[in-house]
């Protein structure tokens, strides 16, 4: 599907990504990149590896935010 398509039929509405890149994870969650990679090593923001690349599911980070709310981890 391309631009033209999307344009053409307003009934068809594009999806919310699944995979979050890094730099995506870190404006949703208002933070720097560095912070979100100390949040996978340190935390257990899980993830989704592609060869190199590092992806966070949009439903397992909006899971682990919450679960986070319920029981935050002692400072």
């Amino acid at each position: 599907m391309n631009k033209r398509e999307t344009m053409e039929d307003p009934t068809r509405t594009i999806a919310p990504p699944l995979l979050l890149s890094i730099p995506d994870v870190a404006a949703s969650l208002g933070l720097g990149r560095s912070k979100v990679y100390e949040l996978i090593a340190k935390e257990g923001l899980p993830v989704v590896r592609f060869g190199r690349s590092v992806r966070v599911s949009a439903a397992s980070l909006q899971k682990w935010v919450q679960q986070r709310e319920q029981h935050p981890l002692p400072q």
